[in-house]
């Protein structure tokens, strides 16, 4: 990683058409329960980061590539670390749904 590496953004649509056509992804917002109900991007699923010690129940694949994302990027920033510790080897902080330029869905998954 280089100084530069710190200013570099991450564009979540651009992302998101990564995790679309990666075999086996899994699209991972870690977003309160209630801020998912409110509006989510279609086909994600939701772990909020303060739960995220229960992703091994929930994602038992740890070879899966799971993207992630929050609102802004940093809650979804700490659950790539952790996850990362828990073993997960494919795991990609995609950044935040403000900068999302697509329909949410509402409600429960």
């Amino acid at each position: 990683m280089s100084f530069l590496d710190i200013f570099k953004t991450v564009d979540i649509n651009k992302e998101l058409n990564r995790c679309r056509t990666t075999k086996g992804s899994i699209l991972l917002d870690v977003r309160s329960e209630e801020e998912y109900r409110a509006g989510h991007i279609s086909g994600s699923r939701n772990i909020p980061v303060e739960k995220i010690s229960n992703a091994p129940n929930l994602l038992r694949d740890k070879s899966a590539p799971l993207f992630v994302y929050c609102r802004s990027g940093s809650r979804s920033k700490k659950a790539v670390s952790e996850l990362r510790k828990m073993g997960y080897t494919e795991v990609f902080n995609i950044g935040g749904i403000e900068q999302y330029q697509g329909q949410l869905q509402r409600g429960k998954r």
